[in-house]
Parts: C-alpha cells; structure tokens; sequence
C-alpha cells in the first residue's frame, strides 16, 4: 500500500510504501518533544508526550512535489538530522547522520491519510512504546513489543543493506543532506526542553 505525505500547507508533497515499514512507534523522548517545539507544532504530540512515528527504509519514500521546501535541523552538532517543511513547520522525518544506515523515522504528522487507515496499514498507534521513562505522564511500558519491534527494526536496515539500497530522498547521490542543517545551539535546545516539560 502507498501511504501518501503531505505537509500542513499542500506545497510538500510525496508518498511511503507502507509494505516495507519496519514498525510502528510512540517516541517520549525530550528531542522529539523539542523537535516539536522547535516547529511550534506541539499537537503532533499525544497527551504523554509522545511523537508517533514509523521507522522505515529511505527507499520507501519519495517527495513528489516541494522538495525545495524540504528542510532540516539538529538538535546537536552529533544529534539525529530532523526533516521539516519549512514552509508550514510540518514534521517529516528523522535520519541518522551517515545515510549508509538505511533508517528514517516517518513522523505519522505528514500522513495525508485518516487515523483509522493509518492503522490498518501500519497497526493501532501506542502498541509500540519507546522511550517512555521521559514521558510527561504515566506510559505502560510493553518490554516484549519493544523488543520485536527492535528485531524488526534491525531485520529492515539488514535487508536494506543487502540490496544495496542506496536511495534516500533526504540525501544526494554523494551521500551529503539534501538541505544544510541548522544546528541550535545548547541554550536554544534547554529552552526547547523547557517548553516541552
């Protein structure tokens, strides 16, 4: 199934192949939380605090329209590189630094689909639960899930790697982000994490 992307605004454009996701998870992790404050998109959030994202190959995605919108942040100098639309502030994904690691997390905020069929293709939203020490209110942890989700995880980037897959729409055929990212500074991210609590 193609899930298709796009962003607050219409400019950004694109779709996921669903069929090779790795997993889906709620994130309650500080950065994600100051991700979407850095964005002023706090209702990406659910009431605990947590991002819903679904961890897939790069290979599965690819922007059809906007890509000059398409731009990117860290919150560190060695911190994930976090894809936004700049045009409306619209969460889009998060890679690792080196693009040999076949990983992006789909922030499920660019889905252009309805809650109910983003479940049907990717399963119910909290089933995997990650992070959940730093969630803002009380999170059930499920040790099994998180587990199975990790092997499936770590299944996808194999796989990936054994076919060579070299494609990712957040980086060009020399392995450089597709956009310069802005890195905050320390003080700009202790202010983020404030604001998130």
């Amino acid at each position: 199934m193609t899930m298709q992307l796009r962003c607050r605004c219409g400019a950004v454009r694109g779709e996921m192949d669903t069929a090779r996701a790795y997993v889906r998870a709620s994130c309650y992790c500080k950065d994600c939380r100051a991700f979407a404050r850095f964005l002023g998109q706090p209702d990406m959030l659910d009431a605990s605090g947590g991002s819903d994202i679904v961890a897939t190959a790069p290979a599965t995605v690819r922007f059809t329209a906007g890509v000059e919108h398409v731009a990117c942040m860290s919150l560190s100098p060695k911190g994930l590189y976090r894809w936004y639309a700049a045009c409306c502030r619209t969460p889009l994904g998060n890679t690792p630094r080196a693009p040999r690691l076949p990983y992006v997390g789909m922030v499920t905020a660019c889905f252009d689909a309805a809650p109910q069929a983003v479940d049907a293709a990717l399963g119910p939203r909290g089933r995997t639960v990650i992070n959940t020490g730093s969630a803002t209110a009380p999170v059930r942890a499920r040790p099994l899930l998180f587990v199975t989700g990790g092997l499936r995880i770590l299944a996808g980037i194999l796989g990936a790697r054994l076919r060579r897959e070299r494609t990712s729409p957040f980086f060009d055929s020399s392995d450089h982000p597709l956009r310069r990212p802005e890195v905050i500074s320390r003080e700009q991210r202790a202010a983020l994490e404030r604001e998130a609590g």
